[in-house]
């Protein structure tokens, strides 16, 4: 155990590369072939490293897992977390393993090998969204991350919505972050050296966003417009809930196709599981408010 007191720079990023500093000082990090990231809050299945180590002998040398919950039951919130993460690593990586392109690390549940750090020195990612940072630089260095679905880990999901819009805006300013560091480079990456991972993490993380954004905002200032200059406003109406309506039910499909799929990984009575068909819509849209803040305020580690 590492104990680290700095207020000054607060985050995972800063933490990780104190630890790993810390044991080659103190001469630790020859012993191991690798590192897992965890949370304190993490739990494993038994057979968990087992299973990462076969996929690091078959020459993955940054590996990510099965994210499940352990309190889905909870609320919204936390099926609306679970069926994301549960998306993420079956529908999203498991996809990308298939295909042989590079999966995606997602903040706990990870590996990397004895060279990556080797190669990185120390961990340098100190971006408010290290993981993604992680990963945009693993796959511009031509890594390719691999996955294993059987290697399952349970992560605890906030369950207060303060905490859940701190964590999220997090996110959202993250990633904004990560393409202003590395937007030339995986702009090169995309359309000089047709690197498949590059198109495919752009596409995971902006578009979607950026449309919605843009649906939003336009809907809204039509309507302000009508109201200010007393003009007929129900056409504009009709297509908002519209556009609302179609939103609803593509997320609705997202969630409700990842629950089925994954309904006996689910650690949470049938009602429950359930309702987060429901409710999975309505946690996504609340990232829409939480964008729109995150990236026009200053956002911390909290």
């Amino acid at each position: 155990v590492y104990e680290r007191f700095n207020k000054v720079h607060v985050g995972k990023g800063y933490a990780l590369n104190y630890l790993l500093s810390a044991m080659k000082e103190d001469g630790k990090r020859e012993v191991y072939d690798g590192y897992f990231i965890f949370d304190a809050d993490n739990l494993l299945e038994k057979n968990y490293i087992k299973e990462m180590n076969r996929t690091f002998c078959d020459g993955y040398r940054v590996i990510t897992s099965y994210r499940n919950t352990k309190n889905f039951g909870s609320n919204w919130l936390t099926s609306g977390y679970g069926l994301w993460f549960l998306h993420e690593a079956q529908w999203l990586n498991r996809a990308r393993m298939l295909s042989k392109t590079s999966c995606a690390v997602s903040g706990t549940g990870f590996f990397f090998s004895k060279e990556i750090l080797e190669r990185m020195g120390d961990w340098n990612y100190f971006l408010l969204t290290e993981d993604i940072e992680f990963t945009i630089s693993q796959i511009l260095q031509g890594e390719t991350i691999g996955y294993n679905k059987n290697a399952v880990f349970y992560d605890e999901q906030p369950e207060n919505f303060i905490q859940s819009w701190h964590q999220r805006a997090r996110w959202v300013k993250g990633y904004q972050q990560v393409f202003s560091k590395y937007g030339r480079q995986i702009a090169k990456g995309i359309f000089k050296e047709r690197n498949f991972a590059c198109f495919d993490m752009t596409m995971s993380i902006w578009p979607a966003f950026v449309v919605t954004a843009f649906t939003i905002a336009a809907n809204l200032v039509l309507i302000l417009a009508g109201l200010l200059t007393d003009q007929d406003i129900s056409f504009v109406l009709y297509n908002a809930g519209l556009s609302f309506a179609k939103t609803y039910g593509m997320m609705a499909l997202l969630g409700g196709w990842t629950l089925f799929t994954e309904w006996k990984h689910i650690h949470a009575g049938a009602g429950k599981k359930l309702l987060s068909l429901v409710t999975f819509p309505l946690f996504m849209f609340t990232f829409a408010p939480i964008a729109f803040i995150a990236l026009a305020k200053k956002v911390e580690w909290k």
